[in-house]
């Protein structure tokens, strides 16, 4: 226990010698013994006026006798006294006498007093406020854990993060050796010594060989670390000040460049704008205006917030201008009168006043297109559609030679393709209205769907009459035919031309035979397809019409009257002179033919038995050299 306390008695009597000696070293003074070295009282004295920077009066510089010492010391002790230093227990006997530890807690009063008192963080107590700012220093630091001023720092590394975290030039602190706790502790104390000026009060063996390190000699030393370090905050925020002071006054300086650049460009936008609206021109079509229309809203919706905002911002940095300047008791500044709010304000109102002007414009603009483009779509509208009446009744009203309706109709037939040309007009005109979002025209009740329709209506009404016109200028020559005959062949050959082209396909052949009692297999009516279609693939009108008089003309063969007999009888073995007469033969011709044929004599099923019979069969034998077949069978 003794060698325990002698322990922290040595370590504080060093500490506060070299303590003591710091503070008188501007004396030329010096302790060598602490304990015998303040006996007279002098060193003491000259403590106190280095500490205070007030000196003490007169004294016994030279003191030979008790009394003079005990005088020296008391003056002292009294002026501590007089700067309300509380002092326990101690007497200037104490002093002269050389007791070592009233005069080391004499030593440690003046220390808390002039060194760790006006250590101060979130008002604590010196002590608690020395420890509460190594804390906050290292806090950061995990291997550090400051929780007094004893077994917390024996390792040194303490001591080098408050090193790394004020002066992380001086030290890496992350390539320490944690173990090496000697090495840290030296590192640490050499560098506050030789960079930071903070002076060797401890020697690593006090901190490091020792399992509790002496808290006073710890504090001690530790708070010329905060006093060098805060002075070093103190100097580094006073530069900051000078700094911020300086870059405010830069500051303010750019603040008035940039509102005077700022307000430039804006007054040229603005002015820009208004120019380009005065010079701007419509070249009459919709798309053109709702185009400048669509713009106009684009700049409304951005460019002019944008100037909005800006208007704005200028008119607050102006403010912070003057207010950056008051608070800096710095003389006021005041824009161009050019680059003034005012000039803006003026610039702003003759912006707004042509933006009116301008949205006017476009709407009239607008409005009055919409209205051309109603009259002209009328206008061609109804035109085409009294060319189009006027043709349909042309083609109703033809009558004469069918020589004449043909070169009519021809004619008519050259006037159509203008009309498609004039159609895609008015398809221009409509797609034009479309875009213009116009669904109602109060000058025409037509639209281009329904222009288009009847066009395609003229178009085949002529197509089919000058088809009609053809066929009838070839029927004409086939005299063979008669004109009931002409119109069933017709009208069947129109009913199978789907496409109205005037001509038939295979299918549409084959069907229009078959239609017409003219039955083939698939192989023959392909033949005769080839047959009268030739090299062009399809079967004309005329083709058709000469093809069904080849199969049906009266050749005065006795094969074809024997099969006419045939279709007279309607299948019966016999006629009777109802069925000539019903067959439209002359009445001279009947009388003939049954003073001619001889009677049939075979069972007779008819309703009407008054009626003579006559066997055709017998009648045709004589014309057919034996062809025939008594029965009935074909020849």
């Amino acid at each position: 226990m003794a060698l325990l306390e002698n322990s922290w008695v040595k370590v504080q009597q060093k500490t506060f010698s070299k303590w003591l000696n710091n503070k008188i070293k501007a004396r030329n003074v010096q302790v060598n013994n602490l304990i015998t070295d303040l006996s007279d009282g002098i060193i003491l004295i000259h403590l106190l006026e280095s500490l205070s920077n007030e000196s003490l009066g007169r004294y016994a510089s030279r003191p030979k006798l008790r009394v003079q010492r005990f005088e020296n010391v008391n003056i002292a002790l009294d002026f501590i006294k007089s700067r309300k230093i509380q002092l326990t227990n101690i007497g200037a006997e104490d002093v002269v006498d050389g007791n070592q530890k009233i005069i080391l807690g004499l030593i440690w009063t003046l220390i808390l007093r002039f060194t760790i008192s006006d250590i101060n963080d979130q008002g604590l107590s010196a002590r608690e406020g020395l420890l509460l700012w190594c804390q906050r220093k290292t806090a950061c630091y995990d291997e550090v854990d400051v929780r007094d001023f004893s077994a917390s720092w024996n390792d040194g590394l303490a001591f080098c993060a408050l090193l790394d975290i004020h002066r992380p030039d001086l030290i890496d602190y992350e390539k320490l050796d944690k173990s090496d706790h000697r090495g840290n502790m030296q590192l640490a104390f050499d560098i506050a010594s030789k960079e930071i000026g903070i002076p060797d009060l401890l020697d690593v063996e006090d901190v490091c060989d020792v399992p509790k390190p002496d808290e006073r000699s710890l504090m001690t030393y530790i708070a010329y670390w905060f006093h060098a370090f805060s002075q070093m905050e103190r100097v580094e925020n006073a530069g900051r000040r000078v700094e911020k002071f300086v870059s405010n006054m830069q500051g303010a300086w750019e603040m008035q460049n940039n509102f005077e650049r700022r307000m430039r460009a804006l007054l040229h936008d603005l002015r820009e704008q208004r120019l380009y609206w005065e010079e701007s021109h419509f070249d009459g079509t919709y798309a053109d205006a709702k185009e400048q229309s669509r713009a106009f809203n684009e700049y409304k919706q951005r460019k002019k917030r944008d100037w909005v905002a800006e208007k704005s911002d200028l008119a607050g940095l102006l403010g912070n201008i003057k207010t950056k300047l008051s608070t800096y008791r710095l003389r006021p500044y005041e824009p161009p009168e050019e680059l003034s709010l005012e000039s803006l304000e003026n610039a702003w109102n003759a912006l707004m006043a042509a933006e009116r002007d301008r949205s006017q414009v476009i709407n009239n603009t607008i409005r009055d297109i919409k209205n051309n483009l109603r009259r002209s779509f009328a206008d061609k509208a109804n035109d085409f559609a009294l060319a189009l009446k006027t043709i349909s009744t042309s083609i109703s009203g033809l009558d004469g030679d069918v020589e004449d309706q043909q070169q009519h109709t021809t004619q008519i037939q050259r006037n159509l393709p203008p009309l498609d040309q004039y159609l895609a007009i008015i398809a221009k005109l409509d797609q034009q209205c479309l875009e213009a979002n116009i669904e109602e025209n109060d000058f025409t009740t037509y639209t281009y769907d329904e222009l288009s329709y009847e066009l395609g209506l003229v178009k085949s009404s002529v197509q089919k009459k000058m088809a009609f016109l053809d066929n009838q200028m070839v029927a004409r020559n086939m005299t063979n035919l008669t004109p009931i005959q002409l119109e069933e062949f017709e009208s069947v050959f129109r009913h199978f031309d789907r496409d109205l082209s005037n001509s038939l396909q295979e299918l549409e052949f084959s069907a229009a035979l078959a239609s017409l009692g003219l039955v083939y297999d698939e192989q023959e009516m392909h033949e005769r397809f080839v047959e009268v279609a030739g090299r062009g693939g399809s079967v004309s009108f005329e083709q058709f019409i000469r093809f069904m008089v080849d199969v049906t003309e009266d050749q005065n063969t006795a094969e074809q009257v024997f099969e006419s007999f045939r279709e007279v009888a309607d299948g019966k073995p016999y006629v009777t002179e109802l069925d000539l007469t019903h067959s439209l033969i002359p009445d001279e011709l009947v009388q003939q033919l049954v003073e001619s044929m001889p009677k049939h004599r075979g069972p007779d099923l008819q309703q009407d038995r008054a009626l003579e019979k006559y066997d055709y069969r017998k009648f045709m034998e004589r014309f057919m050299g034996g062809k025939g077949e008594a029965n009935g069978g074909h020849v």
